[in-house]
This record gives structure tokens, C-alpha cells and sequence, in this order.
């Protein structure tokens, strides 16, 4: 991605949120299907627990954003976690759906709503803060999901950004 200059947290925000998922997908893409639910160990995230727990949380933060409360009725965090079978398509179809929720909500806000006051799991945030957490949560996420896809894939890993020397 090209740097630009730009006054506009909004802008800027949505253009590393672009980044990140864009990471995250050039990551799953060179995972062979059967590797979407592999483990390094008991205690650790599959790529696809990670995707639908990253796909769950937005469709739950961005749905009516300044409205309702960021944590949803809808959402089961408990079946985030399991790393039950799930198709490519299936999944890719979850984390579509709850980047399309996000971007769309990022489109609806002006630089005044930035001040506004929202809440998560009952607690206050700035719509400033709610769209940091969000967006250093989606980039934690998209780093585990990277290192997972690049251990997997080994000597057949192409690099996402710069190669090496």
C-alpha cells in the first residue's frame, strides 16, 4: 500500500482496516483447506478459530454501531472457539459478511461522530477509542492469523510484504 497523506483519522482508520484484512486473507489463501483447523498445540487457535472469533466480534461491534451496545445478543463467542470442520467457502462467506458490516459503518461516521459516546459490553468508549480497539484487534488477529499460515506452509510460503534480503 502506497502512503498517503491524509487529515482524516476516519480515512486512515479504514485504510489500515483495508491493510489488515488484506493481510489476513493473502495469509488463509496459501493454506490448503485441511490446514484451515490445524493446531501448533492443545492451547492454541486454529486459522479458522481465529477468522470466525475476528468475524464474530465485528459483525457484533459494527451492527448499529452507535446505537446499541457493541456485544450483541446474537453473537455465540462459545462457538467462535470451537474449531469444528468448516468449509473454505463457509468461512470466507463469515469474514466477508462482518468486513462488509464494518466498512459499511466506517462509511456512515463523520469526523463529528468521533466524540460521541458508545458502549461495549456496557462500558463507555468514544467512538475514537471503539474504532482503536477494534482496529488493534483486528491487527493482532491478522498477525496470529499470518504466523499460523506462514508455520503451516514452510518452505512454500510467499511472502505478503517485503521478502527477505
Amino acid at each position: 500500500m502506497p502512503p498517503t497523506v491524509t487529515t482524516s483519522y476516519l480515512e486512515n482508520a479504514t485504510s489500515l482496516f483495508h491493510y489488515y484484512k488484506q493481510l489476513a486473507e493473502g495469509a488463509i489463501a496459501q493454506v490448503p483447506d485441511v490446514q484451515l483447523t490445524a493446531v501448533l498445540d492443545p492451547r492454541m487457535n486454529s486459522i479458522a478459530v481465529m477468522t470466525k472469533h475476528l468475524a464474530g466480534n465485528m459483525r457484533s461491534r459494527w451492527t448499529d454501531f452507535l446505537t446499541t451496545d457493541g456485544e450483541k445478543p446474537f453473537r455465540d463467542k462459545t462457538s467462535e472457539f470451537q474449531n469444528s470442520a468448516i468449509t473454505r467457502e463457509n468461512l470466507l462467506r463469515l469474514w466477508e459478511e462482518a468486513w462488509a458490516c464494518a466498512f459499511t459503518a466506517l462509511a456512515g461516521l463523520s469526523d463529528a461522530d468521533l466524540a460521541r459516546t458508545i458502549t461495549i459490553r456496557g462500558e463507555p468508549h468514544s467512538v475514537l477509542q471503539a474504532i482503536n480497539r477494534q482496529l488493534t484487534h483486528c491487527a493482532y488477529h491478522a498477525g496470529q492469523i499470518a504466523f499460523m499460515a506462514k508455520h503451516l506452509t514452510s518452505e512454500h510460503w510467499k511472502p505478503l510484504k517485503v521478502s527477505r534480503g
